[in-house]
């Protein structure tokens, strides 16, 4: 074969395999295409047969409310809580009869009883004003005086004791 039929040949081939290539690339754009899709509309059949559930659990939810409220009305709750106090007070009163002493004067009335209570509390605290000024007095707390000298503030400031060391060592020096 002579170099013409080389170049044509080889040009031909070349050729051949850049038409190939730009096939395959289509090929895949399309099956990339067309798999994109596909998970698309999976995504999409799961949340229509989420949605089914939801709806369908609601559904069933709402049923068994009515079902459970059929026999049910505000009527019929304020009577049951009505029956519920009444009863509840029967049990306190039964609880205080059964907890009061026996054998005790339950003829005592307890504002008698009050009363009396206060008498002597007014008797006990006109008592007490009468007698007020009678007491003797309690002497005063003793406390100590007052210094007459001038105290020191404290300790000696760190600056002199500084200028002490310096001086010394400044004496030590010379």
């Amino acid at each position: 074969m002579g170099p013409k039929i080389r170049e044509v040949w080889a040009g031909s081939a070349a050729l051949q395999a850049l038409r190939r290539k730009k096939r395959l690339e289509q090929q895949l754009a399309q099956t990339d295409g067309t798999l994109s899709t596909l998970e698309f509309q999976r995504e999409a059949i799961e949340n229509a047969t989420t949605n089914a559930e939801v709806l369908r659990t609601m559904e069933l939810a709402a049923h068994g409310m009515k079902k459970a409220y059929q026999d049910m009305d505000i009527d019929k709750v304020d009577e049951l809580m009505a029956d519920i106090t009444e009863q509840q007070e029967v049990a306190q009163q039964i609880s205080d009869a059964i907890s009061r002493p026996v054998g005790f004067a339950d003829d005592v009335d307890e504002d008698e009883l009050l009363e009396e209570l206060e008498e002597l509390e007014q008797e006990e605290l006109a008592r007490e004003l009468l007698h007020v000024g009678d007491k003797e007095e309690e002497p005063p707390v003793k406390l100590p005086s007052v210094p007459s000298t001038h105290l020191p503030a404290g300790p000696a400031p760190k600056a002199d004791e500084d200028e002490d060391a310096l001086k010394q060592l400044a004496e030590w020096v010379s």
